[in-house]
Formats: C-alpha cells, sequence, structure tokens
C-alpha cells in the first residue's frame, strides 16, 4: 500500500470483526513506531498490549468511573456532551475492541504528549498498512485505580497518554468533509 493509500484508508474505527490481532503483528507495528521522531531522540513510550477483553472492559468502567467522579466534582467541564454514555452500563469506552495498545510514559518528560502522539501516528500508519483499523480513545485514559494501573504494568511515576483500540475493521467509513489548509503566512 503506498504513503497516500495509507493516509487515505487511516479513520477512526469503532466496530471491529471478532477476530484477535495475532501478537507477531502488533510486535511488527509497535517496531515501526520506534522510526517515529521524538524530542532529542528521547523515545520515551512504553507499550502495553491488552488482548484479554475482560480486562478491557475493566478499564473502561475504570475510565468511566474516573469521569464520572470528574463530572460530579465540575458538572460544567466540557465532558459533560458524554455523560448519558458515561453512565451506561452497557456501553465500552473502547468500543469492544479484541485489543487495546496503551501508550505509557515517565510523567516528568516535558515532550511526553508530542513524543507519544508522532509515535501514535506511526503506530496508525503502520496498523493501516496492514489492514487494521485504530481509534485513539481518550476517555480511556482515565484509569487512576493504583491497585488496576499495578494489574496491567503501568510502571509508577508514568502515566497513560494514549490508550489505542486496534483490530480488523468491519467496514472503513469515508473520511469526514476536510477544509483547505489554513496558511496565515509565506514568508
Amino acid at each position: 500500500m503506498d504513503f497516500e493509500t495509507i493516509l487515505k484508508n487511516r479513520r477512526s474505527i469503532r466496530d471491529f470483526q471478532n477476530k484477535e490481532v495475532p501478537l507477531p503483528i502488533l510486535k511488527e507495528i509497535i517496531q515501526d513506531t520506534c522510526l517515529a521522531p521524538t524530542a532529542s531522540n528521547g523515545q520515551p513510550c512504553r507499550f502495553i498490549i491488552i488482548q484479554n477483553r475482560d480486562c478491557i472492559k475493566k478499564l473502561s468502567n475504570e475510565s468511566k468511573k474516573s469521569l464520572l467522579d470528574d463530572l460530579d466534582r465540575n458538572p460544567n467541564l466540557p465532558l459533560k456532551q458524554y455523560e448519558a454514555a458515561l453512565r451506561d452500563e452497557r456501553f465500552n469506552v473502547f468500543y469492544n475492541a479484541p485489543c487495546l495498545v496503551l501508550f505509557v510514559g515517565p510523567k516528568d518528560v516535558y515532550s511526553l504528549d508530542v513524543d507519544c502522539g508522532l509515535t501514535v501516528a506511526y503506530f496508525m500508519f503502520s496498523a493501516t498498512s496492514r489492514g487494521l483499523g485504530t481509534c485513539w480513545i481518550g476517555l480511556g485514559a482515565h484509569v487512576r485505580d493504583k491497585k488496576i494501573l499495578d494489574e496491567i504494568g503501568v510502571p509508577s511515576g508514568c502515566r497513560i497518554v494514549a490508550p489505542i483500540i486496534i483490530g480488523y475493521p468491519e467496514s472503513i467509513p469515508a473520511a469526514s468533509e476536510r477544509h483547505s489548509p489554513d496558511i496565515l503566512k509565506s514568508i
């Protein structure tokens, strides 16, 4: 698949076939992420692969609990738009995906969000080139229970930056309408 096709086919996928992603393929995709640029070549991202659906559901429930606690403390958060879904016991923030890859890194790395963002882009492009679909699930980064974080292997001093679901898509949706680039000035 050429790069232009990869760019056009990379979509946020939330509906997956009931088919596991083989671990060797996941490891190849993660290996490709090592090519991503990071500040001072720090490469701070670490990965946790979760293919156990019960564990993924547990992480969904914990994220929902944390987010609802945030809303209880401050009902004016932009998160308010998701409140009905978060209160729905059937709603899984990870859309019942067959696999979740958590991108984690040290809390004290100043460039962690940007470094992981670039790394995630490489992950998504690599997955797309293999016929897999992905979606960054921002709502899923709010696992705060220390016991659960320990169970899934998040090192102390690290945080979840990007929860990415991955699997074989049921279908690839058409791209949403995009606007032309807004070039402010060319000097």
